[in-house]
């Protein structure tokens, strides 16, 4: 029922309960994100709230000035580089920054929203590729913000995201490779079930096909983004007389186990093998040699999804998603390849620009977060 002007009355707490069949005490839980509701009912009242247009109170408690941060692993630079772009922006806001370790790299683990709602944080940052729907629900009634960083993938087009150019970078990398002369190019892509590995993935395909080169399956390997999953993918790589001359190695990481296994196969690097990463952590321009890779801005995906959290709620803003672009950072672990034709600096120069305006197409290939 519409009163006379259209506007739809607002529902009350004990209509939605009695419609719900349910107590009026089981749909204030819900409301604030109780955990001693079942599934069922947490979602009918859920939809319910939502279908009457029901306009909840944020909660008065107030909230800790903290930034949680949400990851599956911290064992890496990859994630050391994350925490510095969170802290950067948690600094600036006198807010704490608490790391919290759980779940797998798809989703945090089901415990682990009892615990935020315990510490109310002023927002959450999560380095997943999305959230349950009871969990996103849960923090909705708290009014605890969150914001993904998608490595692991490509979140829902309504949950506030930040990632970066995946295919773009990948297009690039191999274009530099292409542009050396080099034919036989591998790939050690990420896991097979990340957007982010299919993304770079597909860029490197794309760059194959631009330059009329077919690509051998044998080439072509799903990694773990570490150094001994890169190493041990290598080492089979390079067994054998019909080795690759250049290797794609979809993280700095496994780039690192690339350059251990030519040193094992007594190949020079990048004399014999050329060598491509992607992230450009610091320890990239420290390996032997500096590693030519694609820097992935992951202080900057932290800083920007920190500020999202931060800024201003506006009920009406759709949610954001921020894509930051990647590009190629050439150093000396590559060279044109020995067979091909001799590439003189200026000519180098004129290689590189290609893949770098190649990076303004990133919306032409598939997306996804990084995730080495």
């Amino acid at each position: 029922m519409h009163d006379d002007d259209g506007v739809r009355p607002r529902v009350t707490l004990a209509e939605v309960a009695k419609e719900a069949g349910v107590s009026l005490p089981t749909v204030s839980k819900v409301l604030n994100g109780r955990s001693d509701v079942s599934r069922a009912t947490r979602a009918r009242i859920e939809q319910l709230l939502d279908a009457h247009g029901y306009r909840r109170r944020k909660p008065g408690a107030p909230r800790s000035p903290l930034i949680e941060l949400v990851f599956h692993e911290l064992d890496s630079v990859w994630a050391m580089e994350i925490v510095r772009g969170v802290e950067t922006v948690a600094q600036e806001n006198r807010a704490t920054v608490v790391l919290t370790r759980s779940g797998t790299r798809h989703a945090p683990a089901p415990d682990w929203i009892e615990g935020v709602l315990r510490r109310r944080p002023l927002g959450v940052v999560l380095v997943f590729s999305s959230l349950p729907e009871e969990v996103k629900r849960r923090l909705a009634a708290q009014a605890i913000p969150f914001v993904i960083i998608d490595p692991a993938g490509d979140p829902d087009p309504y949950v506030p995201s930040v990632g970066s150019a995946n295919w773009a970078g990948g297009l690039a990398a191999t274009r530099h490779l292409t542009d050396h002369g080099h034919e036989r190019i591998a790939i050690i892509t990420g896991p097979e079930d990340m957007l982010c590995s299919l993304a770079r993935l597909d860029g490197y395909r794309s760059a194959m096909a631009m330059a009329g080169l077919a690509i051998d399956p044998r080439l072509v390997r799903f990694g773990d983004f570490q150094v001994q999953g890169g190493f041990e993918h290598a080492m089979d790589l390079l067994d054998g007389p019909d080795r690759p001359t250049a290797v794609f190695a979809g993280s700095d990481l496994q780039a690192l186990g690339v350059l251990e296994a030519a040193r094992v196969r007594n190949l020079r690097v990048p004399q014999d093998l050329s060598v491509v990463g992607y992230d450009d952590v610091p320890l990239a321009q420290w390996s032997s040699p500096p590693l030519t890779t694609v820097h992935q801005p992951l202080r900057q995906m932290a800083e920007e999804a920190t500020r999202m959290l931060l800024r201003p709620d506006d009920p009406g803003k759709a949610a954001q998603r921020i894509e930051l672009a990647t590009h190629l950072v050439v150093r000396q672990s590559t060279a044109p390849h020995k067979g091909g034709p001799e590439l003189r600096p200026a000519d180098v120069a004129a290689a590189v620009g290609p893949a770098a305006d190649a990076l303004s197409g990133a919306g032409q290939g598939p997306r996804g977060g990084g995730g080495g």
